[in-house]
Protein backbone atom coordinates (compact mmCIF):
# COMPACT_ATOMS: atom_id res chain seq x y z
CA UNK A 1 0.00 0.00 0.00
CA UNK A 2 1.58 3.35 -1.01
CA UNK A 3 2.17 5.94 1.68
CA UNK A 4 0.18 9.15 1.50
CA UNK A 5 1.78 12.60 1.56
CA UNK A 6 0.98 12.91 5.26
CA UNK A 7 2.72 9.63 6.17
CA UNK A 8 6.18 10.69 5.03
CA UNK A 9 8.22 13.87 5.05
CA UNK A 10 8.49 16.68 7.54
CA UNK A 11 5.62 17.77 9.79
CA UNK A 12 3.73 20.55 8.01
CA UNK A 13 5.11 19.67 4.59
CA UNK A 14 1.67 19.33 2.96
CA UNK A 15 0.63 22.76 4.26
CA UNK A 16 3.95 24.25 3.09
CA UNK A 17 3.42 22.86 -0.41
CA UNK A 18 -0.15 24.16 -0.42
CA UNK A 19 1.07 27.65 0.52
CA UNK A 20 3.60 27.68 -2.31
CA UNK A 21 1.05 26.39 -4.81
CA UNK A 22 -1.41 29.12 -3.78
CA UNK A 23 1.33 31.73 -4.21
CA UNK A 24 1.86 30.52 -7.78
CA UNK A 25 -1.89 30.38 -8.39
CA UNK A 26 -2.06 34.02 -7.27
CA UNK A 27 0.67 35.00 -9.72
CA UNK A 28 -0.30 32.85 -12.69
CA UNK A 29 -3.90 31.63 -12.68
CA UNK A 30 -6.27 33.49 -10.42
CA UNK A 31 -4.86 36.74 -9.02
CA UNK A 32 -6.74 37.82 -5.94
CA UNK A 33 -8.52 34.51 -5.46
CA UNK A 34 -5.26 32.67 -4.83
CA UNK A 35 -4.19 35.43 -2.43
CA UNK A 36 -7.51 35.35 -0.56
CA UNK A 37 -7.25 31.58 -0.05
CA UNK A 38 -3.60 31.93 0.98
CA UNK A 39 -4.50 34.59 3.56
CA UNK A 40 -7.30 32.42 4.92
CA UNK A 41 -4.90 29.51 5.23
CA UNK A 42 -2.30 31.72 6.91
CA UNK A 43 -4.68 33.13 9.53
CA UNK A 44 -6.14 29.69 10.22
CA UNK A 45 -2.81 27.87 10.71
CA UNK A 46 -0.19 30.45 11.74
CA UNK A 47 -0.41 29.66 15.45
CA UNK A 48 -0.86 25.89 15.33
CA UNK A 49 1.05 24.64 12.29
CA UNK A 50 4.52 23.10 12.42
CA UNK A 51 7.45 25.48 11.88
CA UNK A 52 8.04 24.39 8.27
CA UNK A 53 4.47 25.24 7.30
CA UNK A 54 4.50 28.56 9.16
CA UNK A 55 7.76 29.50 7.41
CA UNK A 56 6.32 28.85 3.95
CA UNK A 57 3.01 30.53 4.82
CA UNK A 58 4.79 33.67 6.04
CA UNK A 59 7.11 33.79 3.05
CA UNK A 60 4.33 33.42 0.49
CA UNK A 61 2.06 35.99 2.14
CA UNK A 62 4.85 38.57 2.33
CA UNK A 63 5.95 37.88 -1.26
CA UNK A 64 2.35 38.16 -2.48
CA UNK A 65 1.94 41.50 -0.74
CA UNK A 66 5.19 42.75 -2.30
CA UNK A 67 4.08 41.53 -5.71
CA UNK A 68 0.88 43.56 -5.34
CA UNK A 69 2.79 46.63 -4.19
CA UNK A 70 5.18 46.35 -7.15
CA UNK A 71 2.22 46.09 -9.51
CA UNK A 72 0.57 49.22 -8.09
CA UNK A 73 3.81 51.23 -7.97
CA UNK A 74 4.71 50.28 -11.53
CA UNK A 75 1.29 51.29 -12.81
CA UNK A 76 1.43 54.61 -10.96
CA UNK A 77 4.92 55.32 -12.31
CA UNK A 78 3.81 54.55 -15.85
CA UNK A 79 0.79 56.82 -15.53
CA UNK A 80 2.93 59.63 -14.13
CA UNK A 81 5.51 59.22 -16.92
CA UNK A 82 3.07 59.69 -19.76
CA UNK A 83 0.39 57.05 -19.61
CA UNK A 84 -0.18 53.92 -21.61
CA UNK A 85 -0.52 55.52 -25.05
CA UNK A 86 3.18 56.05 -25.77
CA UNK A 87 5.03 53.28 -27.62
CA UNK A 88 8.07 53.81 -25.41
CA UNK A 89 5.95 53.34 -22.32
CA UNK A 90 4.70 50.00 -23.59
CA UNK A 91 8.26 48.82 -24.15
CA UNK A 92 9.11 49.73 -20.56
CA UNK A 93 5.91 48.06 -19.31
CA UNK A 94 6.61 44.81 -21.13
CA UNK A 95 10.24 44.68 -20.04
CA UNK A 96 9.47 45.59 -16.44
CA UNK A 97 6.60 43.19 -15.93
CA UNK A 98 8.31 40.38 -17.76
CA UNK A 99 11.38 40.75 -15.58
CA UNK A 100 9.62 41.29 -12.23
CA UNK A 101 6.85 38.79 -12.78
CA UNK A 102 9.22 36.14 -14.08
CA UNK A 103 11.49 36.60 -11.07
CA UNK A 104 8.59 36.27 -8.65
CA UNK A 105 7.36 33.14 -10.43
CA UNK A 106 10.85 31.62 -10.47
CA UNK A 107 11.24 32.26 -6.74
CA UNK A 108 7.82 30.69 -6.19
CA UNK A 109 8.86 27.57 -8.08
CA UNK A 110 12.06 27.45 -6.00
CA UNK A 111 9.98 27.80 -2.83
CA UNK A 112 7.68 25.02 -4.03
CA UNK A 113 10.63 22.72 -4.66
CA UNK A 114 11.97 23.47 -1.17
CA UNK A 115 8.54 22.78 0.36
CA UNK A 116 8.29 19.49 -1.53
CA UNK A 117 11.73 18.57 -0.14
CA UNK A 118 10.62 19.46 3.39
CA UNK A 119 13.03 22.39 3.68
CA UNK A 120 12.39 26.01 4.72
CA UNK A 121 12.70 28.76 2.15
CA UNK A 122 13.30 32.49 2.50
CA UNK A 123 12.53 34.82 -0.40
CA UNK A 124 15.66 36.88 -1.17
CA UNK A 125 15.27 40.59 -0.30
CA UNK A 126 11.57 40.12 0.54
CA UNK A 127 11.43 37.44 3.19
CA UNK A 128 12.30 37.40 6.85
CA UNK A 129 14.54 34.52 7.94
CA UNK A 130 12.51 31.68 9.41
CA UNK A 131 13.18 30.38 12.91
CA UNK A 132 14.40 26.82 13.23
Amino acid sequence: MPASADDSGQPGQTLAVTAEVLYLVNLLLAPGLGFAILLRLYFRHRATAPQLAVCHLQQTVVASIWAGILLVVANLAILLLGGYTSANTWIVVILYFTTCHSTLVLLGVLGLSKAMAGQPFTFPLLGKKCDG
